[in-house]
């Protein structure tokens, strides 16, 4: 499975009309195109940043509606007053307890590594750290999109409600001291997010 992610930063007061165009003029548009498998959406109302993530059944797929939804994210940069970038992705690791809804929040971090050690570091978060998230507050799922050409990546772990996910803060941090520097992942940025759209219909990966 693989994902593009389109990243919007811009003013925080338009986000609401954001979402309203994400939720009902790309959403169906996405959805109608060969191979979407579901969309999800990040905001942090705050700071005027969000993420829109459309998940595809192959490569292929994705690069084939890459000229298509151009449109779409400078159409979203315009109604945020701001900039948009986007990034292609490998859904490496997909895994739930249940599924998001209304209400729920994520963190969602980006790291580096060497592209030589993804595959082990895959299986690391599998057999290691995926259990030990399990047990966290209020913990929904968690994913791992990686660049294996680059070493790039971003974990995303969701949760119940913003008060779960803060409860989970310190245990979060512990795993990433723990197993950050034997894996040799370099973390470059950590942000949360409301969850407003979570449509991402991924299937199991563990």
């Amino acid at each position: 499975m693989y994902a593009r992610s389109t990243t919007v930063r811009g003013d925080p007061g338009a986000m609401d009309d954001t979402i309203a165009y994400v939720r009902n003029e790309v959403m169906p548009a996405l959805m109608g195109m060969s191979g979407c498998v579901g969309m999800s959406m990040l905001c942090d109302r705050e700071s005027g940043r969000c993420i829109v993530t459309s998940a595809w059944a192959d490569e292929t797929s994705m690069h084939a509606t890459e000229q298509s939804v151009q449109d779409f994210r400078r159409r979203a940069a315009e109604i945020m007053g701001g900039e948009q970038s986007a990034q292609a992705w490998e859904i490496a690791v997909m895994h739930r307890m249940h599924e998001s809804h209304d209400g729920a929040c994520a963190r969602v971090s980006w790291g580096e590594n060497d592209p030589d050690r993804t595959s082990d570091n895959l299986e690391t978060v599998r057999m290691a750290m995926l259990p030990r998230l399990e047990e966290l507050p209020g913990f929904c799922s968690v994913s791992l999109m990686v660049d294996r050409a680059t070493g790039r990546s971003a974990i995303t772990s969701t949760y119940d409600s913003r008060a779960d996910m803060e409860r989970a803060a310190e245990a979060v941090m512990g795993l990433r001291e723990e197993f950050g520097p034997a894996m040799g992942v370099r973390i470059t940025d950590t942000a949360t997010y409301d969850v407003v759209l979570h449509h991402l219909r991924v299937p199991e990966t563990v």
